[in-house]
């Protein structure tokens, strides 16, 4: 037998290590070439590796979470395996694990009663035949009716309105239990109980149903998005500046584009927010920058790679929008349809998970009244569009019906004054207030 040691191989430059998110492959199993054994993640690029030769998996390099370093093993495979050996029986280092009757009579219907475990590990030719003459076990007869309470109980005893009795069954509150100061219990007697109990213990109502902790490791996208959130708040002095914005006219404008759309995609309020930011960028150079703070270097480009936080099943990523500043509103719809998806189905690339130097992140109807957004460090400022609210408001004398929202950005003190970050936001405000100017030159 030959052992084949499959390295991890160079997957990225600059890259010296990669996480264990999932392993594909176990122990003992089998596995063909350009099988897939493993998914490694580095710089929230998920790669998934496959296998370069056929045979068994005799060695693992770690767990999952755990970090394997560029050219270490990450596996070991057992070649050259031939044909009696791949047919004989399985060992019990490779076997199976054995089912439990509960198990197996799940799978078999037929067989119901035993409490022994039964080894299934030769194979189907090699499991017991379900047992077809066991009869299913049936209740002879339904369970009987709970007992109706004595008479001359407590609770019968108490007095207490309709209202107070239903409140005390759905509290799971013996009535008998509960002092009153009168002939009957009354509501606030039923609040002195619960603040004050009776000595021995109240159990809120479905506390039965309260579930078992659950620890869960951290790894993977989770934890990347831990260390990166840390070290934003450890390292940037956060400030955050939150103005309302009247986007009536913004959200008639976007309808009648819609509605002759043809066979472009939908619009929806981001593109529109994104040109608005495009046109903004060079009179306030200062918030599409990136701050190398161990050089002391803060550089504005002059290019807006717009990063779009998305959420995944995986957690919070951040594909990014190359050249924004070159492209129209349909050709931005398109390009941002097409990260979302990318992302969301973990087929986003390295390349377009980063080098963003702005990032926007929406909560889209969840938005809220306000946000305080934490930066996407290096870069020195993020933006947040709230939820788009429809309210009363004076224009003049008169009271008009008006869509509003709230717009924050959140800057790198060190950098952005809370001047240059109002004004920028002010511009912003002109921009989507007065949407023709979106198309002006």
């Amino acid at each position: 037998m030959a052992r084949f040691t499959f390295k991890l191989p160079d997957i990225g430059e600059g890259i010296s290590e990669a996480e264990i998110v999932a392993w594909h492959v176990a122990v003992g199993d089998r596995i063909e070439e350009d099988q897939q054994i493993a998914d490694m993640m580095t710089d929230k690029a998920t790669v998934e590796m496959e296998s370069p030769v056929s045979g068994i998996v005799v060695e693992r390099a770690g767990e999952v979470g755990d970090q394997v370093s560029i050219g270490a093993a990450l596996v070991v495979i057992e070649t050259d395996v031939d044909a009696a050996a791949q047919e004989a029986p399985t060992t019990p280092e490779t076997a199976a694990p054995a089912k439990t009757a509960e198990q197996y009579g799940a799978e078999n219907p037929g067989v119901i009663g035993s409490s022994a475990p039964l080894p299934l590990a030769g194979g189907a030719e090699d499991a017991p035949a379900p047992n077809r003459e066991a009869p299913a076990v049936l209740h002879d007869s339904p369970p009987p009716p709970p007992s109706p309470p004595a008479s001359g109980s407590g609770a019968d005893k108490a007095l207490a309105s309709p209202a107070v009795r239903a409140r005390a069954l759905d509290l799971g509150i013996d009535l008998a239990a509960v002092k009153t100061d009168g002939d009957r219990v009354r509501h606030a007697d039923l609040d002195a109980y619960l603040r004050y109990g009776n000595g021995e213990g109240y159990h809120a109502p479905h506390a039965s149903r309260a579930r078992a902790d659950l620890p869960i490791k951290v790894i993977g996208m989770r934890r990347r998005i831990a260390d990166n959130m840390q070290a934003a708040k450890r390292n940037i002095p956060h400030f955050t500046y939150v103005d309302e914005i009247d986007v009536t006219a913004l959200e008639a404008m976007r309808a009648d584009l819609n509605d002759h759309r043809g066979g472009r995609p939908k619009l929806t309020m981001l593109p529109l927010m994104i040109v608005a930011i495009c046109k903004a960028i060079p009179e306030f150079p200062m918030i599409n920058a990136r701050y190398d703070d161990e050089a002391g270097i803060v550089t504005r480009h002059g290019a807006v790679h717009l990063g779009m936080a998305t959420q995944t099943e995986a957690g919070l990523m951040v594909p990014v929008i190359r050249n924004a500043q070159d492209r129209n509103v349909w050709q931005l719809a398109t390009e941002i349809t097409r990260l979302a998806e990318a992302a969301r189905t973990g087929k986003a690339t390295s390349a377009e998970l980063s080098g963003s130097t702005l990032t926007i992140t929406s909560l889209g109807p969840l938005g809220g009244i306000a946000t305080t957004p934490v930066i996407n460090r290096p870069e020195v400022a993020i933006i947040g569009p709230n939820k788009i609210v429809e309210r009363p408001m004076f224009h003049g004398d008169e009271i008009v019906r008006a869509k509003l929202m709230n717009l924050s950005i959140s800057c790198d003190h060190r950098v952005v004054d809370g001047w240059d970050a109002a004004s920028f936001v002010q511009l912003l405000k002109k921009y989507l207030e007065t949407p023709v100017l979106l198309f002006a030159d």
